[in-house]
């Protein structure tokens, strides 16, 4: 796909590995209460399910990215496991915008400034594409699960709870 001006750094960390996407926008509600990814889930007609947060946390003192469905909650425990680590503990949000480069609430698990160990829920698989965030507030990307994987290094994992 075509380079897109002004474009984030996951939509060009994406057009750089020439693969197949899906633009999804929608106009960001700060009123909006219930998650920024509830938010792109409803306002996009999408099932929840669908729809894939980004979540930092450290894993044993190291950076780590979970990537779970909006609909859910991240398992610190069961991430710590998929990663060889004892012990999880979410990070602080300025910790995850410092490290990735993007603020919270559109943190795309690509185009992070650095690589980090990265795990998706295994719920992704049973879709033949999901959304995450594309790098800002009211922008995701979809996309075939194995693909993020293989661009992001991921593997899967059951991470995620109610």
């Amino acid at each position: 796909m075509a380079k897109r001006p002004g474009g984030t750094p996951a939509l060009l960390a994406l057009d750089a590995a020439h693969v197949e996407y899906v633009l999804h926008e929608y106009e960001h509600d700060p009123r909006f209460d219930k998650g920024f990814g509830l938010e792109g889930a409803e306002k996009l007609g999408i099932d929840p399910d669908r729809v894939f947060k980004t979540l930092c946390a450290f894993v044993d003192g190291s950076l780590s990215v979970g990537i779970v469905p909006v609909s859910r909650h991240l398992d610190l425990k069961a991430l710590a496991a998929a990663l060889g680590g004892k012990k999880a503990d979410m990070a602080k949000p300025a910790d995850a915008e410092r490290a990735t480069g993007y603020v919270v609430g559109g943190i795309s698990p690509l185009g992070q400034k650095r690589a980090h160990p990265m795990v998706i829920d295994e719920s992704a698989l049973a879709w033949n594409t999901i959304l995450v965030s594309g790098g800002r507030r009211g922008l995701d990307i979809e996309l075939a699960p194995s693909v993020l994987a293989h661009l992001v290094s991921a593997r899967f994992a059951a991470i995620a709870k109610a």
